[in-house]
């Protein structure tokens, strides 16, 4: 369970590290124009960078505390804070109309409640 739970971990974190990178450095000009991203065309900059970082931060979250053995109950309370970031996602891809996207934030949604679970409960770093 506990090498299922760091897959888990490490893929969750990869996905939060890539979008936090794409929205942090990849301008909002180009951004919005990919259908993935309608979501930016009414919002601010700033907004998207933000979001960028808050990604960026929960992929930091997921594996480093785990890793150097220090406040390791921050990769359970990253992983609840990426349920509600994904529940935002999935309202605002939903407004668009956009199903699929919608299903895809499900699946790492999905991931992280499992991510929390886990991590709270039986395999947790504190047993």
């Amino acid at each position: 369970m506990n090498t299922t739970l760091w897959i888990a971990t490490g893929l969750l974190a990869l996905v939060a590290l890539t979008g936090g990178i794409t929205k942090t450095l990849v301008p909002k000009d180009k951004l919005q124009q990919h259908e993935g991203a309608a979501w930016t065309r009414p919002v601010s900059p700033a907004f998207v960078k933000t979001l960028g970082v808050l990604e960026l931060l929960a992929a930091v979250g997921l594996v480093v505390p785990a890793v150097v053995g220090v406040a390791p109950v921050l990769v359970p309370v990253t992983a609840v804070c990426w349920v509600a970031l994904m529940t935002g996602a999935m309202i605002t891809h939903g407004r668009l109309g956009q199903l699929r996207l919608v299903a895809v934030n499900l699946v790492y949604t999905v991931l992280a409640v499992f991510i929390a679970v886990g991590r709270f409960g039986p395999e947790s770093f504190a047993s």
